[in-house]
Parts: structure tokens; C-alpha cells; sequence
């Protein structure tokens, strides 16, 4: 019999727009969570949902396996995870109510499910971890092997007699370094990389450096790290490196930390460190546009062999900036993609139209500033109310219909808004456009100085100029039809 089958409640086909992008990664969250169990002499197995197509095919998993534990440990690096998607929340909901007919005990470790404690208990969940799981993970589980109390155990939610028991949280780990490596050998490795390569990408893996983000953002919810941040050390992360080079051949990796590399002189001593260890990688990364203009960073990040970094730039108007408590300026966006740019590092921005008191104007700086700096990438969402954050607190008597996302693509407007849900739809097809259309125009002048030094996406981006002229004029005339019309 095996002590714990764990699983988590991302399923990629579930999220068209995800798995068109044929760049699925590892439930990270999950496996260190089981290497940390399986060091403390837990038998462990893992359900890995992300390219599963049903949640009912753990029945026979649970039929061979017969685990005395079943948990739902969701991959809280991958920011997808904290959005709460629905149609995940369901599929969650099933695999519990599947694991009870087979007499588990089931536990659940998420970031809905730390919002959402009592839906997760009415769906027949036996216990909630709030907050970081590892450590309160492993004291359930010597008290439920041993049949002994739970009652002191910090960071779960439960019932008892009918009523729901929420003990306090348990603080954030500091010493992250105690955690073993992931248990990256319970990940089906080749099926991923086929996927990878069906989609004509390099096979990248997902890593972290740290825990935790200690910026204010008023919309960004921290249900599981929170305002607390903790790094790993240079040489934990190398050995991480190290391993999976050796063993899985991989070179590329996405840091999927909130914030990389925040402590002072960390990318600096993570660039030595790689140097002196003859370890080449490729790697992309999330930062802030502040912490990137300090000192020496982008030098050190270019050397260390970062390829892409994306920057949460969220609006070109200062106004929205302040308002979103973000702490940075359009100036610094301006002065870090330069920079970036300089040394040939790919800048990537994450957008983000709908937020409270936006007007037409800030919109339109925005699109100004994209079409200006053209970002290598782009990212546009709409905002997104989650429980825990100032601005939840706001918009949370507008979210009676309507709390959160089916799948990433859904971009509802859940709050009354300057615009509805149509006009902000449009407004991501348009805005694309227009960034598209001025890559082109961009392309087309460097061509004509060199000729010769044209590459392939630079050429499909002339080629498809005049269908990014006509759809951007199509989707400009209806965005002003929307808009007309209010929330």
C-alpha cells in the first residue's frame, strides 16, 4: 500500500489558450512537496494532471496504487495556479469526491483552496493547508499515520462536528536550502519535451530561486508565500542546474519566481558561480523594471546567460501605476527595456487594461508606449479580482455573478469597470494588432538599411503587414462602438 498519491488540479488541455502553446511545465510545488515527504520516509507516487484529459482517470491509478493519503498539491509558481481558474476548481472537486470512494484521506494544498477553504470542505476535502505546505504537510501526515491528534498543527482548516476549525497560519520557511530537489523523477520528462518539441520550441524546465514577493501591488494576491521573501542560495540553485543538466539534458530554463533575483548581489554571485562551475544555460526570468536599472544587474543577468526577461509593466499611464500601488514609473519602463534591448535581451511586458478609474487617455498611453518601446513579447490581460488584496476589497460587491476566470482566455470584465467585457475582448485582439503592425514597420526600415541580415519572424512580420493594417482598422471601428456602451 502506498503512504501518499499526490496530484494537483492544473489540467493543461482544460486551458485551450495554455495548451495551444504546446510549452506545458512540471508541477514543480508537487514535486518538491513529495521529495520533502519522500526524505521523511514516505512512500510517494504522483498523478501528474497537466497532460491528463480526465480527472476520472485516477481511478485506477487509485485502484493499483490503493494510497492511505491522496493530495492536491497545486504548483503555486506557476502563476496560473493563483488565478482560481474554474474549470480547475471542478476538476479538484471531482478527483476528491473519486479519492473518498476509495477510502483516502484527502488533502488539499492550493491557492483556492486557501481563499476557498469551506467550498474544498463541502466537496468532501478532509483537510485544507493554508499557506506554505511542505512542513504542515508532513505533521498531518505523521498524525494521521499515527492516528493522533491534528488539532495543533498550524496552517489547516478542517471540520469537526460539523463545524469548520481554521487553526493559524503557519510562518513562511526561511532556510529554503533545507528542502531537497525536487522529486523530479516522478515526471513522465519525455512526454513533456514531445510536446515541446511538436511545437518547434527548445525543451525548457521550470525552476526556482526564491519564495515570496515583498512588493505591494494592491491587486496581486499572496496567499501561500505572501509578503515574505526567501531565496535559495547560489549553490543550491547550481546544483539544481547541475542535475538537470546531467540528467535530463536540459539548458534552458524559465525562473519562475515572482521576483528574480531581489537579494542584493545574488545575480552577481549566481553569474560567478555558473562561470566557475562551466555551466551554460539559457534562461528567462520575471523582474521589475526598478530592480533592473540597480547597479550592474542587467550586465551580470546578460552574462549568466538570461535570454528573455518579462517585466510586469501593467500600464503606460502613471496614474494607473500609482493607483495599482506598483512603485514603479513609466520613465524606469522606458530606461530598463532600453538597456535590456542594448544587450540583447528579449523584453517581454505583461499588460494590464480594466483597472478601477482607467480612462480612454491612460488607455492610449499604453498602446503609445507599446508601439514605442515594442516589447519582444506581450502579455494583456484585464484585471483580475482574488481574494486578499486591497483591490478585491474594492470591486468584491460586483463579484455576485462572477468570481473568477473559466481558463485563461476568458478576460471578463467581474467588476463595473470603465468598459465591458466586449470592449476590453476587443481591445487585447487590437491592441495586438497594432503592436504587430509597428514590428512590421520596424522590420521594414532595417531591411532596407540590411538587406541582408533579415530573419525569418522578421520577414513573416512584413509579410503579414497589411493584415495587421486591415484587422487593427476593423477592430479600432468596433472599440469605439463598444465603447458607447458601459458596464
Amino acid at each position: 500500500m502506498l503512504d501518499i498519491l499526490f496530484s494537483h488540479s492544473y489540467f493543461y488541455k482544460f486551458d485551450a489558450k495554455q495548451w495551444k502553446n504546446k510549452t506545458p511545465y512540471p508541477p514543480l510545488g508537487t514535486i518538491y512537496a513529495a521529495s520533502y515527504l519522500r526524505q521523511h520516509d514516505y512512500s510517494v507516487s504522483l498523478f501528474d494532471t497537466c497532460l491528463i484529459d480526465n480527472p476520472q482517470d485516477i481511478q485506477p491509478v487509485l485502484e493499483n496504487q490503493t494510497p492511505k493519503l491522496f493530495v492536491i498539491y497545486d504548483d503555486c509558481f506557476n502563476y496560473l495556479t493563483k488565478m482560481c481558474l474554474t474549470k480547475m476548481r471542478e476538476a479538484a472537486f471531482e478527483m476528491i469526491q473519486i479519492a473518498k470512494t476509495h477510502d483516502c484521506k484527502v488533502i488539499v494544498s492550493s491557492s483556492d483552496a486557501t481563499d476557498h477553504y469551506k467550498d474544498y470542505l463541502e466537496a468532501g476535502a478532509d483537510f485544507i493547508i493554508q499557506g506554505e505546505g511542505e512542513i504542515t504537510l508532513k505533521e498531518l501526515s505523521d498524525s494521521l499515520m499515527k492516528n493522533e491528534s491534528y488539532s495543533n498543527i498550524l496552517g489547516i482548516a478542517y471540520k469537526e462536528n460539523n463545524n469548520i476549525v481554521v487553526n493559524p497560519k503557519r510562518p513562511v520557511l526561511n532556510e529554503l536550502d533545507t528542502l531537497p530537489l525536487p522529486a523530479w523523477d516522478l515526471i513522465d520528462i519525455d512526454a513533456y519535451k514531445s510536446i515541446w518539441n511538436s511545437g518547434g520550441k527548445e525543451f525548457t524546465l521550470n525552476m526556482v530561486t526564491t519564495r515570496g514577493c515583498p512588493f505591494k501591488c494592491n491587486w496581486c494576491a499572496k496567499p501561500i508565500y505572501g509578503n515574505r521573501y526567501n531565496s535559495h542560495s547560489v549553490q543550491y540553485i547550481t546544483n539544481h542546474i547541475s542535475y538537470l543538466k546531467e540528467n535530463y539534458g536540459v539548458n534552458k530554463f524559465w525562473m519562475c519566481d515572482d521576483i528574480f533575483g531581489l537579494k542584493p548581489n545574488w545575480v552577481q554571485e549566481f553569474n560567478q558561480e555558473l562561470k566557475k562551475r562551466s555551466l551554460k544555460i539559457k534562461y528567462y526570468i520575471q523582474s521589475r523594471v526598478d530592480l533592473l536599472l540597480k547597479e550592474d544587474t542587467i550586465d551580470a543577468l546578460a552574462e549568466s546567460g538570461l535570454e528573455e526577461v518579462w517585466v510586469g509593466a501593467e500600464s503606460g499611464s502613471q496614474t494607473i501605476l500609482d493607483a495599482m500601488d506598483k512603485g514603479t514609473t513609466v520613465k524606469q519602463i522606458y530606461e530598463a527595456t532600453s538597456l535590456l534591448k542594448q544587450k540583447n535581451i528579449r523584453v517581454a511586458f505583461f499588460i494590464q487594461f480594466g483597472y478601477l478609474g482607467e480612462t480612454k487617455e491612460d488607455i492610449d498611453k499604453t498602446i503609445h508606449m507599446i508601439k514605442e518601446l515594442q516589447p519582444d513579447n506581450l502579455g494583456i490581460s484585464v484585471s483580475y479580482p482574488l481574494p486578499g488584496t486591497k483591490f478585491y476589497e474594492k470591486v468584491k460587491d460586483d463579484l455576485k455573478l462572477k468570481a473568477n476566470w473559466t481558463d485563461s482566455d476568458d478576460l471578463a470584465m467581474m467588476f463595473k469597470g470603465t468598459y465591458h467585457s466586449k470592449y476590453y475582448k476587443k481591445l487585447h485582439r487590437y491592441v495586438h494588432k497594432e503592436y504587430r503592425k509597428s514590428q512590421a514597420i520596424t522590420n521594414f526600415k532595417k531591411v532596407l538599411q540590411m538587406p541582408f541580415k533579415t530573419t525569418k519572424p522578421e520577414l513573416r512580420s512584413m509579410l503579414l503587414f497589411l493584415y495587421y493594417v486591415l484587422f487593427a482598422f476593423i477592430n479600432k471601428v468596433q472599440l469605439k462602438k463598444f465603447q458607447h456602451s458601459h458596464a
